[in-house]
């Protein structure tokens, strides 16, 4: 067998053992199962993840109520950032707090990570409407966030961290990309209450973010209970 051949046998042997190897690696870390109606049949740490809610849901995120309903204002109130702070807002979706939290870092950055390319044309186009400078758009993967390592004060999830097909990976870029004293905030719709209107895929508990969390080297530093219907859960680094 020519050289050549030998080579190519060899490079296919190898990618093969990387794919098993990684295959491997991601069923112990996730379980598949049927799909229930609104999950993807995966599941992590015993919880279900839910199917993403697309772009065509912005109306629904922009919609007139939202802030009564969810105290948006008081939440972003709550940010725990300064004016040059570099803030990341992860499934920024339509953009609806990465704007108001630019508000709040007129000398610092925001950046808005979005999967889906409309909705970062969206925020783009937006953006330079309101000459907002500060805001940059980054295009994410279902793995890493893409963002830079060692730069970020705050990373926010909006109720999203309950979407990601790949939570421990995403959770542990975020790490990195996070400054030695960099915070995460989940708020997620309050899954121990019934009261909350909310498909229940759609809900978490505290006790499992904080499960999820503490696995991936996170520790709970605020559990703020001041919103309506979501919690409002600050991590540390571990």
């Amino acid at each position: 067998m020519p050289k050549f051949y030998r080579h190519i046998l060899i490079f296919i042997g190898l990618f093969q053992i990387i794919v098993n190897s990684s295959q491997a690696q991601e069923e112990t870390i996730y379980k598949y199962a049927s799909a229930s109606r609104d999950g993807i049949g995966k599941f992590y740490m015993g919880r279900e993840i839910s199917h993403i809610m697309g772009f065509h849901g912005m109306a629904w995120l922009e919609r007139p109520g939202r802030s009564e309903e969810e105290n948006t204002e008081l939440a972003i109130a709550n940010l725990p950032i300064k004016k040059n702070s570099v803030v990341a807002d992860i499934g920024a979706g339509s953009g609806y707090y990465t704007f108001r939290i630019a508000e709040r870092v007129p000398e610092g950055k925001v950046y808005a990570v979005e999967i889906q390319q409309e909705a970062i044309d969206y925020i783009q186009e937006k953006a330079a409407n309101l000459n907002l400078d500060q805001v940059k758009t980054i295009k994410g993967s279902e793995k890493s966030p893409n963002l830079p390592e060692n730069e970020i004060d705050l990373v926010i999830m909006v109720d999203v961290y309950h979407e990601l097909e790949f939570p421990h990976e995403m959770l542990q870029n975020i790490k990195k990309a996070l400054k030695t004293d960099g915070k995460l905030l989940l708020i997620e719709y309050r899954g121990e209450d019934p009261e909350v209107a909310i498909k229940p895929l759609h809900k978490m508990t505290v006790a499992q973010v904080v499960k999820e969390l503490n696995a991936n080297g996170f520790k709970l530093g605020r559990n703020g209970q001041f919103l309506n219907i979501q919690h409002f859960l600050v991590f540390e680094k571990d």
